[in-house]
């Protein structure tokens, strides 16, 4: 089996670019992190196993990220990239789906499951990211990175995974309008799979708990890797995530 690409157009005349194995069901969608796109180690490994296996794979790239179009710092915010994902949702996969969402698509993941519930029968977060902006992201940032914000909207951060990146305002302000870590319930009720690197210096792993704590649903499960950091992309790690894929998507015979 092989994968196809191609391009799904928005309606602001932006493109979402993607990649598919067309397989049995259910389909099992990936949604990336934060300046992070389809063609990495996790996305990657996913797509073998599915092209091995014969299930139905789907993976994209969010607006400003990767293969994608769109300018990162002037639309990029999480309204965008959650309408992105329930767009390829909609219309490039059929029938229900299994979502694997990394740090911020983790986020997006819950998003979209609270959205498309009809759609949605399982998820698998690894290093799940929801409300960062708000609670990881924010505090976080220096008095000179705040006094930017304020003066020109945007502040470049440093990274430990390349050159510095754009944080804006308008990012901030709308990720606080999709909290989802509170004192309610969430109202997912799918199996939910959780694997959570201990050693993460972006997402605590308490941080992780607590979704899983705020979850609805009775059958999560979260794993804590204790020498684990936040990309989770050895091989050991790599095989844990194929596991935890195989068991939220088992495939369905005749289809």
């Amino acid at each position: 089996m092989s994968e196809r690409a191609g391009k799904l157009a928005r309606p602001d005349g932006e493109e979402i670019a993607w990649l598919r194995v067309d397989g049995r069901g259910p389909a099992v969608v990936w949604l990336g992190g934060f300046r992070s796109d389809m063609s990495g180690t996790k996305a990657q490994a996913l797509a073998d196993w599915a092209m091995a296996s014969g299930r139905a794979y789907l993976r994209f790239d969010y607006l400003g990220h990767g293969r994608s179009s769109g300018d990162f710092q002037a639309k990029g915010t999480i309204t965008r990239w959650r309408e992105d994902a329930l767009a390829v949702l909609d219309e490039l996969v059929e029938g229900p789906v299994v979502l694997v969402g990394s740090s911020m698509g983790g986020w997006i993941a819950c998003l979209a499951a609270m959205a498309r519930p009809e759609r949605v029968s399982a998820m698998v977060l690894v290093a799940p990211a929801p409300d960062f902006t708000e609670k990881l992201m924010a505090p976080e940032i220096p008095p000179d990175g705040r006094a930017a914000l304020v003066a020109d909207g945007v502040w470049l951060r440093p990274s430990e995974y390349g050159d510095p990146y754009p944080i804006t305002r308008t990012l901030l302000e709308d990720g606080a309008r999709w909290s989802i870590l509170g004192a309610e319930p969430l109202p997912i009720e799918v199996p939910v799979r959780i694997l959570q690197g201990g050693a993460d210096p972006d997402v605590p792993w308490r941080h992780a708990l607590e979704l899983a704590q705020t979850l609805r649903g009775e059958d999560v499960v979260f794993s804590l890797i204790k020498d684990g950091d936040h990309r989770l992309s050895r091989p050991l790690d790599i095989e844990r995530l194929i596991a935890a894929a195989e068991e939220m998507a088992p495939l369905r015979s005749g289809a």
